[in-house]
C-alpha cells in the first residue's frame, strides 16, 4: 500500500486549500495512505478529512521564538525521529518555501521528493531540494495549484473531477446548545488592520440583521479582536460574542449558520470547506488567486473585491437576499 507524506504547514487558509487535492488523490488511488505534516495550531484541519491517516504537528512558528533552548532542540529531535521512523514512498511539499523544503530532508522517501519547479514556486531556491519538479501556473487559484501538483506527483488526471473538500460533516454536530435559532457568523478578524471592515460597517450590518430577527455571532482570537467584539455586543443585543473556541468548535458553529460574512481570513476558507453561503470581503487584496471557493460548480460565497467593499448598503442588501 503506497504511503505518502504531504507537507503543507501553514497558514490556516493554505492548509484548508490543500483538502481538495487530498480528496482527489483518495478518489484516484484507493490504496493510498496519506500522512500530513502541519503547524501545530492548524492540526485540527487535516483531521477533518476522511482520507488522512496520520497528522504530524510541527512547531516552526513557536520554535523561532526560542530556537536555541533545550526544549526546542528536544522537540526538533523528537520530530526528526518520528519522521524517520516511517519510510514513505513519496513526499510532496505543497508549501513551496525554504522552511518546508528543509523539512523534506528529515524524511525517507523511496521515490523521492516532489514539489514545484523554480518557475512555479514562491521561493525558487526551495525547488533544488526536490528530485521531482512539477510545472504549475502561478496564475491559477491556490486550490487548483495544489490539485495539479498532487495529480502530477501521483500520475492521475483531474478531468471531470469537481472541487470537493472531502470534509466529514458528521463530526461538526456538537454545536453549543445556547446558540440562537437563526444566526450568521461574522468573521471580522484579519492578520492586517488594512484588511478590516470598519466598526460602523459592522454596526450597520447588525442593525439590518436585527430587523429580520437574525443574530450576528462574532468569534475572536486575540485581544484586538476581543475588544472590537466587546464594543459591538454592548451596542446591540442582536450581536453575540462567542467564547474562545478551537477550530473544530468554531467549524461546528459555522456549519449551522444561515450564512457567513467575513474578511480576507483563513476562517472564511473553513466556511467554504463546509459549503456555506455568504460574502467574502477583500478591502486590499484581490480574490482571484486566493479567494474563497466552495465545492462543486457554483460558488456559494461571493468574493467582493477592494473597490466594492466600502459600499456597505450594497453588501447588506446582498446578505438580506441570501437570507430571504
Amino acid at each position: 500500500m503506497p504511503r505518502i507524506l504531504i507537507i503543507k504547514t501553514s497558514s490556516l487558509g493554505d492548509v484548508v486549500h490543500m483538502l481538495p487535492a487530498v480528496h482527489d488523490a483518495a478518489q484516484q488511488r484507493k490504496d493510498l495512505t496519506i500522512d500530513w505534516l502541519v503547524e501545530e495550531n492548524f492540526q485540527e484541519v487535516p483531521s477533518w478529512s476522511a482520507y488522512i491517516n496520520d497528522v504530524i504537528p510541527v512547531a516552526i512558528r513557536r520554535w523561532r521564538q526560542s530556537l536555541f533552548s533545550s526544549k526546542t532542540r528536544q522537540e526538533i529531535r523528537l520530530l526528526k525521529q518520528r519522521l524517520q521512523s516511517t519510510e514513505y514512498d513519496m513526499v510532496v511539499d505543497t508549501q513551496g518555501l525554504l522552511k518546508s523544503a528543509i523539512l523534506t530532508r528529515w524524511v525517507k522517501a523511496k521515490q523521492g521528493i516532489w514539489g514545484y519547479d523554480k518557475s512555479s514556486i514562491r521561493e525558487p531556491l526551495a525547488s533544488y531540494f526536490y528530485q521531482h519538479r512539477a510545472k504549475v501556473s502561478r496564475k491559477i487559484h491556490a486550490i487548483e495549484r495544489n490539485r495539479q501538483l498532487l495529480a502530477q506527483a501521483l500520475d492521475y488526471s483531474l478531468d471531470n473531477m469537481s472541487l470537493n473538500y472531502g470534509v466529514e460533516m458528521e463530526q461538526f454536530s456538537n454545536v453549543p446548545e445556547n446558540l440562537p435559532k437563526s444566526y450568521i457568523v461574522a468573521l471580522h478578524g484579519t492578520s492586517k488592520i488594512d484588511k478590516e471592515w470598519s466598526i460602523d460597517a459592522w454596526q450597520q450590518l447588525i442593525e439590518a440583521m436585527s430587523v429580520i430577527n437574525v443574530y450576528v455571532l462574532f468569534p475572536w482570537g486575540n485581544q484586538r479582536e476581543k475588544e472590537r467584539v466587546e464594543f459591538l455586543t454592548k451596542q446591540s443585543s442582536n450581536a453575540i460574542m462567542l467564547a474562545k473556541s478551537s477550530l473544530s468548535e468554531l467549524a461546528a458553529i459555522i456549519s449551522k449558520a444561515q450564512a457567513v460574512i467575513g474578511m480576507d481570513t483563513g476562517l472564511m476558507h473553513i466556511a467554504a470547506a463546509l459549503n456555506k453561503q455568504g460574502l467574502g470581503l477583500y478591502p486590499v487584496t484581490e480574490p482571484f488567486l486566493t479567494g474563497v471557493l466552495t465545492a462543486g460548480n457554483t460558488n456559494l460565497i461571493e468574493n467582493i473585491s477592494a473597490n466594492k467593499t466600502q459600499d456597505i448598503q450594497s453588501i447588506i442588501n446582498k446578505m438580506l437576499v441570501l437570507l430571504n
